[in-house]
């Protein structure tokens, strides 16, 4: 039987720091729920701004979908930055295009052990179709000053190593991290800048005290706070009333090969840049620790429990790699996406205090780090502008139904694929 969280990265990663339970009643300027990417840089900002931060997670630093990514830092977002422009103004889709910008800095500001590598990402393509729309948003983006091309199908292949691409475009600000590693080094980077980070402390209960913020926890821990933010993601819970129904938590299945002789490593993805591919329900994949290659993509909404529930994403790697289909998979895991019906993250401040934070869609690396270095920004001074424009929150219909009707979507999706040239 299968552990869904036994990942590569697990396998491969530095100790995590002490992150005890909290214990007893406290106060704080801030309490911070969940121990992700948003979570931890909005408390390091806060902390090094001088506030007095708790965080608290349900297990742990980086255990939900913050430990279990693919590790690709991407810039951006899904929607062209025309789109952007038209929806948030000019100065979001900056923001966003900043975002990779922002991890790496966090990684050398912090000298945190996370295997960084700056080699790009590539947009790849196994539907001529849809090149002119890549080349469409490759020019909006290099428009802006972006380091950006389109790649043929030959260029495709030396980057690559593999077979099947009619073409893609590659951003040259992405890159690539130890997901589980960034996260622990951000909690260090949080303990060391004065804030207390702990695990295995479920919030369970959220009351508005006065003007003031009362967490309590499931073993009867409470902190007093000024600010609360929520920062659970694909992992929220009940504690504010609908936040949870705004996302569809939906899957990603991973594998990782055995290592790789260095005959093949110098063919497949020479370069080491993160690659994803453009269909609707497609399939991403890198170099990771150990020169195992990695792939991940769409899976069930139950969590698998043997190899063979992990077909499409192995079928997959052999077919783009036929040149290691005798390689053992070493390692088969999952983690929740948070996807919302727009495919935009979302912030929203329900009451005054309280600031949440959710929706990724595929892009958390880049994206939560910065949203979570902006909001601690902004609740340090409420003159710096969030990025993202408020929203309510707003539950999908038949949220409880979302296996049933995602899972037809993405069963339609995989037919518009298949349909397509």
């Amino acid at each position: 039987m299968l552990d869904p969280a036994r990942s590569l990265w697990a396998a491969t990663a530095n100790p995590a720091p002490a992150t005890p339970a909290l214990q007893g009643d406290h106060k704080a300027d801030v309490v911070v729920i969940g121990a992700g990417y948003t979570g931890l840089t909005a408390a390091l900002g806060l902390a090094e701004g001088g506030a007095s931060v708790i965080v608290a997670d349900t297990v742990g630093p980086g255990f939900g979908a913050s430990g279990r990514n693919g590790g690709q830092v991407i810039p951006g977002l899904k929607l062209d930055p025309t789109t952007l422009d038209a929806v948030f103004g000019e100065a979001t889709t900056d923001f966003v295009g900043r975002t990779a910008d922002t991890v790496f800095s966090l990684v050398e500001k912090h000298w945190i052990e996370c295997e960084p590598i700056r080699q790009g990402w590539i947009q790849a393509s196994v539907k001529t179709s849809h090149l002119p729309a890549l080349e469409n948003r490759m020019r909006q983006w290099q428009s802006r000053g972006a380091p950006v091309e389109m790649l043929d199908a030959e260029a495709m292949r030396r980057r690559t190593g593999g077979v099947g691409f009619a073409g893609g475009w590659i951003d040259k600000r992405a890159g690539s991290i130890h997901p589980l590693n960034y996260a622990r080094g951000l909690a260090r980077a949080v303990l060391t800048a004065g804030a207390s980070v702990h695990g295995n402390s479920e919030a369970t209960k959220l009351k508005r005290n006065g003007s003031r913020w009362t967490v309590t926890f499931g073993n009867g821990a409470s902190v007093l706070a000024d600010d609360v933010v929520i920062a659970t993601n694909g992992y929220s819970g009940s504690l504010w009333p609908g936040l949870k129904a705004t996302v569809i938590p939906a899957n990603s299945f991973q594998v990782a090969t055995a290592p790789l002789g260095s005959d093949p490593l110098a063919r497949i993805l020479p370069e080491r840049s993160a690659v994803s591919d453009s269909r609707r329900v497609g399939n991403y994949f890198r170099i990771g620790p150990g020169g195992r290659l990695m792939m991940g993509g769409r899976g069930t909404f139950s969590d698998p429990r043997r190899p063979t529930d992990y077909h499409r994403i192995t079928a997959a790697l052999r077919s783009f790699f036929p040149e290691v289909g005798g390689v053992p998979l070493e390692f088969h895991w999952t983690g929740r996406v948070a996807m919302t019906r727009d495919h935009l993250p979302h912030i929203h401040q329900p009451a005054p205090g309280l600031t949440m934070a959710l929706g990724y869609n595929g892009r958390g690396v880049a994206m939560a780090s910065a949203l979570g270095t902006a909001i601690g920004a902004h609740l340090l001074d409420r003159s710096n502008p969030l990025p993202l424009k408020l929203t309510d929150i707003k539950p999908l219909p038949l949220h409880d139904l979302h296996p049933i009707y995602a899972s037809a979507m993405i069963a339609y999706y995989r037919l518009r694929d298949a349909l397509e040239r």
